[in-house]
């Protein structure tokens, strides 16, 4: 950092310490720092619940992006079923019976427990290799909030096997979800620009927008080719910001870099960083309080919104529900 001309630079290490552990490890030799991993960890992660459960054992866990942030087995300690007839093996099966009745109700009051300290919880996969985990799904054991989030899935284990297992069956159907829900928020974007109100789409307006805290949504495509650069006037102090696609980060930026400052004419324009415009503008809309849906352009959906809208758009707080 220099602090009065050549010469009097001062360095500074800070030490920064990630949300989550970063188990990859990577050697690279480059010209910046390599910070996508970093990065990663503080994008908008889906969490989803999980529950695995049969007659003898039962696990419930929680599925936060690609990682497993909470996991719990139990056991039923319910007998297996009898063997010998007449009248003791009626009343054994009565009890055992009532013994499942208490084990559904015990793993339900602990799935709802983990569950709803996770109000952010988009669906509750429920497994198993039997029938226990349509008889638990249809018995009412979970809060009245999580049972329209439920989806049913075989698995072949039980237990903390099963929950993987779980995930990996349902991974598909999760991705499904959250493509409805994508193809929802986009319906609803086209709907209100049709309308010819409730919407601001484009980059300067959406900023304005947010800046005036009127807007209720702000929805961008998350793969946006869009930079925020920030120049800078060594002599005079001048900073302006431009939005940069990565090709005119290559053919525009050095172009500006070699035309003199507008305020006082020198050639002293120097480039003091870029940061992706999606990043930008979620933390702008975080600091009014306006929520951020980010969506896929791998889908028809998404394509089409970053088509007509530029990849940006936001729903006014003044727009009809």
């Amino acid at each position: 950092m220099p602090e009065g001309g050549q010469g009097t630079e001062k360095i500074e290490v800070y030490d920064v310490i990630p949300p989550e552990p970063i188990n990859t490890f990577l050697y690279r030799c480059d010209s910046k720092f390599y910070l996508e991993p970093l990065k990663e960890l503080l994008k908008e992660r889906d969490v989803y619940g999980v529950l695995v459960i049969d007659n003898e054992e039962a696990a419930i866990a929680v599925l936060k992006g690609r990682k497993i942030v909470e996991l719990k087995t139990y056991t039923s300690g319910v007998p297996g079923k009898h063997s010998a007839g007449g009248q003791s093996a009626r009343r054994f099966e009565r009890l055992r019976e009532q013994a499942l009745e208490e084990y559904y109700k015990r793993v339900g009051e602990h799935a709802n427990e983990i569950f709803l300290s996770y109000p952010e919880l988009k669906a509750v996969i429920i497994a198993g290799p039997g029938p226990t985990k349509e008889i638990f799904a249809e018995g009412g054991y979970l809060h009245y909030t999580l049972r329209d989030k439920v989806k049913v899935v075989d698995t072949s284990y039980s237990g903390e096997e099963g929950v993987r297992e779980a995930i990996e069956r349902a991974a598909e159907e999760l991705r499904e979800l959250r493509l409805v829900e994508e193809r929802r928020i986009v319906d609803n974007v086209m709907r209100l620009a049709i309308s010819g109100s409730g919407v601001v789409y484009g980059e300067r307006q959406v900023r304005e927008a947010l800046a005036k805290g009127e807007l209720r949504t702000l929805v961008v495509v998350e793969e946006l080719d869009r930079y925020e650069v920030t120049l800078e006037c060594s002599k005079c102090g001048h900073v302006e910001k431009l939005t940069l696609s990565s090709d005119e980060m290559v053919s525009t930026l050095p172009k500006r870099l070699g035309e003199p400052c507008p305020k006082c004419g020198n050639v002293a324009l120097v480039n003091r960083g870029e940061e992706p415009l999606v990043d930008v503008l979620i933390r702008e809309a975080e600091a009014v309080g306006t929520k951020v849906e980010l969506i896929s352009s791998d889908h028809e959906a998404g394509e089409m919104f970053l088509r007509m809208f530029g990849g940006i758009a936001g729903v006014l707080k003044s727009a009809q529900q």
